[in-house]
């Protein structure tokens, strides 16, 4: 039996995105606040995914020797670096979050049998990296908080009530709804960047946060006079809305997931994601395959 298996690290380092052939104002217009001398760090945290038979001890790998090896050859080297200066890759491209996954990928897999790397620069920003030469997944994270009543228009009370249940009363009920969008990209082999982060930022607030915080979704949002506000539906409609602009951007969508609670999350995929990624891009949450 095959299981996939999971590995937390952390490290704490600090970067600078510069390009010494671009001026100081290219440099600034490039990465922002990014820029600034002398940098600025992070609390990374790591997640090492890794694919194998349960042996006759019911382990697919000493999860101490995991343990070992991943401090070794990653964290050890990196924790409490400048990180633009800890690795000869980082020179050739910077340190991004999507950069630093798909270097230890390229230093750990020679080690340990990996599927995926997840690097989390912050709680609302982390990237995926499989190996795939210069293609990763890069995630952000935001919040929006809205109401909603689930209830067709030409059903009666009871009938929606019998559907909905509480959800169908009349003056409907709110969540603090929780949204990631993850979008999947080629790596620029100069700058480290699969797509500008901040104008992804500027997309999301834009389109779809400002739109849609603080709102009756049926009656604010004209999508919803229609169809029902199910937390499936308005996954959905974001993912409508996004994908388009993060083509615009050099990107394409991947999937936006959609939690209405702690309890209840539902995801949607973009028109170019396959049958075949589905289940690898729920690492580190994957169990068995």
């Amino acid at each position: 039996m095959k299981c996939v298996i999971d590995r937390r690290a952390q490290f704490s380092s600090s970067h600078r995105y510069w390009l010494p052939e671009l001026s100081e104002a290219e440099n600034a217009e490039q990465f922002g606040a990014c820029a600034k001398y002398p940098g600025h760090g992070h609390n990374y945290t790591l997640h090492v995914s890794m694919l194998g038979e349960l042996d006759e001890y019911g382990m697919v790998l000493n999860l101490s020797d995991v343990k070992h090896t991943i401090k070794h050859e990653v964290t050890s080297q990196l924790d409490y670096s400048f990180l633009n200066d800890a690795w000869e890759e980082f020179r050739q491209t910077l340190p991004t979050t999507e950069n630093m996954a798909r270097v230890i990928w390229q230093k750990l897999s020679p080690h340990l049998p990996i599927v995926n790397i997840r690097l989390y620069e912050h709680p609302q920003l982390w990237a995926d990296y499989q190996g795939k030469d210069m293609e990763a997944f890069l995630t952000l994270s935001t919040h929006f908080s809205a109401a909603h009543r689930l209830a067709r228009t030409d059903l009666s009370f009871e009938e929606n009530s019998e559907i909905y249940g509480k959800c169908a009363r009349p003056n409907g009920h709110g969540h603090n709804y929780h949204l990631d969008v993850m979008v999947k990209g080629q790596i620029d082999p100069r700058t480290g960047m699969l797509i500008d982060l901040g104008k992804l930022q500027e997309a999301i607030d834009e389109h779809i946060v400002e739109p849609m915080d603080h709102t009756f979704l049926n009656k604010d949002v004209s999508y919803f006079e229609k169809v029902v506000p199910t937390a499936e539906n308005i996954a959905f409609y974001i993912c409508q809305v996004l994908e388009p602009r993060v083509r615009e951007l050099g990107g394409e969508l991947h999937k936006v997931k959609l939690y209405e609670s702690p309890n209840n999350s539902c995801e949607v995929y973009g028109s170019g994601a396959t049958a075949d990624n589905f289940a690898q891009m729920q690492q580190p949450e994957l169990a068995q395959v």
